[in-house]
C-alpha cells in the first residue's frame, strides 16, 4: 500500500485544525464570561455545550467506524505478505521490547518530577470519608479482565466495540492461514488489500471534517471551565506538559539513534495526527490518519499494521506518565507519605494493570483508582483531577501517537524495512 507523496494538502489541513483549536480557545471563553461558566441543565450554556458535544462525537464516530475494518484489513495483508509466523514473531518480539523499555522510562520519568516539584503538596486537603463516590464504573484491573482484553470469544462483537486488540488476535490468524494457503486465499488478500486502500480514501474524506470537531471539543471544555481553571491547576497542569515534553524529547532522541536525521521528517510527517489527538483528547481519533502518514513517511506496511494497533493496546506512554503523577499527586495533596519501595511497587503493577483494561471509558482513572485503594490513598483523591482531566488527557493522547509513530519507524528501520 503506496501512497502519494501528498505535503502541500496535508500542511494546509494541519493549519486548519491549529486554528480550529485557537479559535475554540477564544470562542470558548467568550461564552465562559458572557455566560456564566455554569451548565446547569437548563442554561443557554448548557444547550450550546450540547451542541459542540454533538460535533465532536460525529467526528469520533466517523472515525471508529473506519478503525476495525481498517486494522483487519491492513494486518490481515500484511501477514499475508510476510508468509511466515517467524517473522510475524520478530517484529511482534521488537515492538513489545520497544513498548516496555518506553512504558519504563515513561513511569520512572514521571515518578521522577513528581516528586522533585511535589505539585500536590501545597494543597493540604483532608482525608475524606471511606467509600466516598468517584462516578467512575467499578472495573478493577485483574489478570481476568487482562485475558478477557486480549482474546475475542467473537470476531463481530470485538469490531462493534472497537476491541483493537481482539482484532489484532483474530487479524494474526487469519492472515497466518491466508499465507500458508498460498494462491487459493489470494483472491481474499486483494479483496483486503482493496479494502483498506478503501478505508483510506474515507478516511482523507472523513479529515475535512476534523477541524470543526477540534474547534467544538476546545469551545466546549472551556466554556464549562474557562481559562481560569489553568490559574487553579496551573502548578499541575504545567508541570505535567513539562514532563510530557521532557518525554517527547527522549523519545525522538532515542529515536534519532535509530532514524538519525529522518527524525525530523517523521515528526513533520505526524504534526497533524498529533494536532488531531490533542484537539479531540484521544488517541483514536488520530488513528486512520497516522497509518496514511507513516507509510507516506515510508516506513513498512507490514510492520505499520502489527505495530500500530500493537501499540495503541500497550504503547501509550502519556497515559503511562500520567498514572504515576495522578496517584502521587493526591498521596501528597493528602499527606500521605510514600516511601520509595511502594513507588517501585506501583510502576510495577502499572506497567501490568495499565494493559488490560484499554478500550473502558475513561480507562486511565479507573487504573488509577485500583492503584489508589492498593496503597490505601483515599479513591476520592479522583475528584481533584476529574475537573481538569480533559485538560490534561489532551496533552498524552498527543503524546501516545508520537511514541507510537517512533516505535513503527523503529521496528521498521530494525527491519531493514524502511523506504527513502
Amino acid at each position: 500500500m503506496t501512497h502519494p507523496t501528498q505535503a502541500q494538502p496535508s500542511n494546509r489541513q494541519t493549519i486548519h485544525v491549529a486554528i480550529a483549536l485557537l479559535l475554540g480557545i477564544i470562542v470558548g471563553e467568550l461564552l465562559n464570561l458572557s455566560l456564566g461558566g455554569l451548565a446547569t441543565p437548563d442554561s443557554v450554556l448548557s444547550q450550546i455545550v450540547g451542541v459542540f458535544g454533538v460535533l465532536t462525537e460525529i467526528f469520533l464516530r466517523l472515525v471508529k467506524m473506519i478503525i476495525a475494518p481498517l486494522v483487519f484489513a491492513t494486518l490481515v495483508v500484511g501477514m499475508a505478505k510476510m508468509g511466515d509466523m517467524q517473522t510475524v514473531g520478530r517484529i511482534g518480539l521488537k515492538a513489545m521490547l520497544w513498548f516496555f523499555s518506553a512504558s519504563i522510562a515513561s513511569l520512572l520519568l514521571g515518578m521522577l518530577l513528581v516528586n522533585v516539584f511535589e505539585p500536590g503538596s501545597a494543597l493540604h486537603i483532608t482525608l475524606p470519608e471511606i467509600g466516598t463516590a468517584t462516578g467512575l464504573p467499578d472495573v478493577k484491573p485483574s489478570l481476568s479482565t487482562f485475558v478477557a482484553h486480549i482474546f475475542p470469544k467473537s470476531i463481530t462483537e470485538a469490531m462493534a466495540t472497537n476491541e483493537i486488540l481482539q482484532i489484532v488476535v483474530f487479524s494474526i490468524f487469519f492472515g497466518l492461514a491466508c499465507a500458508s494457503l498460498g494462491d487459493l486465499a489470494k483472491p481474499t488478500v486483494k479483496l483486503l488489500d482493496s479494502l483498506a486502500h478503501i478505508m483510506l480514501k474515507i478516511t482523507s474524506y472523513v479529515m475535512h471534517y476534523a477541524p470543526v470537531a477540534v474547534f467544538a471539543a476546545m469551545a466546549s471544555v472551556i466554556a464549562q471551565k474557562g481559562i481560569s481553571v489553568l490559574l487553579t491547576y496551573g502548578l499541575l497542569i504545567g508541570e505535567f506538559y513539562l514532563g510530557l515534553l521532557l518525554l517527547c524529547l527522549l523519545l525522538s532522541g532515542v529515536g534519532m539513534l535509530f532514524l538519525g536525521a529522518r527524525i525530523g521528517s517523521l515528526l513533520r510527517h505526524i504534526r497533524e495526527p498529533m494536532l488531531l489527538a490533542f484537539g479531540t483528547a484521544s488517541s483514536e481519533s488520530a488513528y486512520p490518519k497516522l497509518l496514511q502518514q507513516l507509510e507516506r513517511f515510508g516506513c513498512d506496511e507490514k510492520v505499520c499494521g502489527l505495530v500500530l494497533p500493537l501499540g495503541y493496546s500497550f504503547n501509550l506512554d502519556g497515559s503511562m506518565m500520567y498514572m504515576t503523577f495522578a496517584v502521587l499527586f493526591i498521596a501528597q495533596a493528602y499527606g500521605i507519605d510514600m516511601p520509595l519501595a511502594d513507588q517501585l511497587l506501583m510502576l510495577l503493577v502499572l506497567l501490568f494493570t495499565s494493559k488490560g483494561v484499554a478500550g473502558v471509558p475513561r480507562a486511565s482513572l479507573i487504573v488509577i483508582a485500583g492503584i489508589l485503594s492498593m496503597f490505601h490513598i483515599p479513591e476520592a483523591g479522583l475528584l481533584l483531577l476529574l475537573g481538569i482531566d480533559q485538560l490534561l488527557d489532551m496533552g498524552r493522547s498527543a503524546t501516545n501517537v508520537l511514541g507510537n509513530s517512533i516505535a513503527s519507524a523503529v521496528v521498521s528501520k530494525w527491519e531493514r524495512l524502511l523506504r527513502h
